[in-house]
């Protein structure tokens, strides 16, 4: 099982390595990552491997929003298959 992270927010040092121990506390393997800034604005997709995480996936959710909330970061975790039907034309 995958889910895809979505990271957006005021660039500034540390954001891919809170997020990325975030995942390592939660035994969320990431799989693939791209990232821009996009002038002063980071913006970062992950997709990460949620089939070994040591917790529900809601609690990684709550997290990861948690974490943004803290950062002032916009950060949202979406299971694949929700993503998607979401994006399915």
């Amino acid at each position: 099982m995958r889910a895809v992270l979505t990271v957006i927010g005021k660039d500034k040092v540390g954001i891919l390595s809170k997020v990325s121990s975030k995942c390592a506390d939660c035994n969320a393997n990431i799989i693939e990552v791209t990232q821009t800034i996009l002038q002063d604005l980071f913006c970062m997709i992950m997709m990460i491997d949620i089939s070994q995480i040591n917790c529900e996936l809601s609690e990684l959710v709550y997290q990861m929003q948690q974490l943004g909330e803290n950062a002032g970061l916009a950060i949202h975790v979406m299971h694949e298959d929700i993503f998607n039907s979401m994006h399915r034309i």
